[in-house]
């Protein structure tokens, strides 16, 4: 049985995959490394831990924040933004 193709986007560009493969799977395949950034320094973030131990590479799924695209089955259709750590708030 042959997997039914998918595609979803990532911040409007379009990725192809394959039906069972999770979102970090497809953005991987395509040699997209990273897709979030820190709040300090801006540093570029993807996949580290791949299993969903650690928070390197959260995205925004149709409109959910901190979904750990590792774990997150791809849909097709799925509409996927690089998520951006805000600023800590300072208080006084």
């Amino acid at each position: 049985m042959t997997a039914r193709p998918l595609t979803i986007t990532l911040d409007g560009e379009p990725f192809a995959g394959a039906e069972g493969q999770t979102i970090a799977g497809m953005l991987l395949a395509a040699r997209r490394r990273s897709w979030r950034t820190t709040s300090a320094g801006a540093a570029p973030r993807g996949v580290f831990c791949g299993i969903g131990v650690c928070f390197d590479c959260l995205v925004t799924v149709n409109g959910a924040r901190d979904v750990r695209a590792c774990l997150r089955r791809a849909a097709d259709g799925d509409v996927v933004e690089t998520q951006h750590d805000p600023l800590p708030e300072v208080t006084s």
